[in-house]
């Protein structure tokens, strides 16, 4: 006789439902804490958009229904920085950290769930090895965005302290969520130069993904120290991550110039610091430095585009991801010129990776489809909403973006669970979560091929 548990215990048997899993533990425990009344600041949050508020940092999205600064006491913001942080790594990767300090061993399920977040493929042997690495080497560099923003924000007047605010703002830029303790998100602070390359130097290194990051420093550190057997090569993963990263950030940057951003007032220094700034915050960081409310819609398109791509794999970004958006460029490429293989920076791409992103893309075009009609039907009849707005609100949320053109707070009751289901679906992946929930297994018939009509 079967177990009536069955279905349960198969759910946990597979590293996509532990992984899905441990992040929903993590938003119903946030939205617990953070509905508590030593959270709230002077007005009681209700649950609801408590749990919008928790699902939105955990899954390092930055949409908010109330402003951060002012709704939420001291402790509530704490509460929300420590679900960043968790939700920014992977609830996991702590715990299998701090087995590992106390002397444990990651079991083959711990490990595959950490791979699936942080490398492609069999990665039992860097598991291992780069744990530790990439949370001391996450503390080195938010550390170092604490103390260049402390410098400057201790000089400019506030409504927070300064130095919780430095760790506050370092803290949620490397995690690309986008949080801000002030109620203009940063256009109050587009004024100093070393506060926004600081948070964009942030977005940057941690929207690459922690595997790029680590090559990276290996890289430094074997040409500082003239090691005989040369420099350490490139991965194909971090020229593509690399290089797609560039293009987007300044193809973006050019396009918003071009376009505007509904800053007219503003001279042209200041346009392309701010065509510049949204060009790498839409990566999935989420801050803004002008009213995204009075940008045309054609940028608000480009910016739309840049959602949806998001950032890189191991990473703290969201979207399709660059390597997916590399990889399916490079198939259409090879199908038009008539050539059997996938190549890209001089090498074949394996057709396991090219069905994988294929997959990626059409999943996450379907669900940010239906998204976009779901919420024509919840929030079109509300004054003042407009298509362009709600299509820029649902790949906000799918890339874990946190951009908004100010609809978010005026949302539905439909529209707030629909746009934290979206987040928790972006966070985790489309297709992790469809892994997590469908039944597999080999196919018991294969059926005759036949062809049929494409184009």
């Amino acid at each position: 006789m079967a177990s009536p548990y069955r279905p349960v215990l198969f759910f946990f048997e597979r590293p996509e439902s532990v992984l899905a899993g441990s992040f929903a533990g993590l938003i119903l425990l946030g939205a617990v804490l953070l509905a508590l009344p030593v959270s709230h600041a002077a007005q009681p949050v209700g649950f609801i958009d408590a749990l919008f508020t928790s699902t939105s940092a955990v899954c390092v999205t930055g949409l908010i229904t109330v402003d951060t600064g002012t709704a939420y006491s001291r402790f509530g913001q704490v509460v929300i920085i420590v679900l960043i942080q968790l939700g920014g790594l992977g609830i996991m990767t702590f715990a299998a950290l701090g087995l590992q300090l106390l002397g444990g061993k990651l079991s083959f399920r711990s490990q595959a769930m950490i791979a699936d977040t942080f490398w492609q493929g069999d990665a039992a042997t860097a598991v291992r090895r780069d744990l530790k690495h990439i949370v001391a080497m996450t503390v080195i560099i938010e550390s170092i965005g604490m103390l260049l923003l402390y410098l400057r924000l201790r000089s400019m007047p506030g409504p927070h302290p300064p130095f919780f605010s430095a760790v506050f703002h370092s803290i949620s830029a490397f995690c690309n969520a986008g949080f801000s303790l002030y109620s203009d998100n940063m256009i109050s602070l587009r004024a100093s130069p070393l506060v926004m390359f600081v948070i964009m130097g942030l977005i940057i290194v941690g929207g690459l993904g922690h595997g790029v990051v680590l090559e990276a420093a290996r890289r430094a550190l074997s040409g500082l120290m003239r090691r005989e057997d040369g420099p350490v090569n490139w991965t194909l993963h971090s020229r593509v991550v690399l290089t797609t990263s560039g293009i987007l950030i300044f193809g973006g940057t050019a396009a918003m110039l071009l376009l505007g951003l509904g800053d007219r007032g503003d001279t042209l220094p200041q346009r392309v610091m701010n065509a510049l700034f949204q060009s790498i915050s839409a990566r999935t960081a989420g801050y803004n430095t002008v009213d995204l409310a009075f940008t045309p819609t054609a940028s608000l398109l480009i910016l739309i585009m840049l959602m949806f791509i998001g950032g890189s794999p191991a990473s703290c970004a969201g979207g399709i991801k660059t390597t997916s958006a590399a990889v399916s460029f490079a198939e259409v490429r090879a199908r038009l010129i008539g050539s059997p293989d996938v190549n890209l920076f001089g090498r074949r791409i394996s057709q396991d990776v090219v069905a994988k992103a294929t997959l990626v893309i059409g999943l996450a075009v379907g669900w940010n489809l239906f998204g976009c009609m779901f919420l024509t039907l919840s929030e079109l009849p509300v004054q003042g909403m407009h298509l362009e707005h709600l299509l820029f609100e649902q790949i906000s949320a799918f890339g874990t973006v946190g951009l908004s053109t100010g609809i978010t707070p005026r949302l539905s009751v439909a529209g707030k669970l629909w746009i934290i289901l979206t987040m928790f679906i972006g966070r985790v992946g489309p297709l992790t979560a469809a892994l997590a929930v469908l039944p597999r297994g080999p196919a018991g018939i294969r059926y005759p091929e036949e062809r049929v009509m494409i184009g």
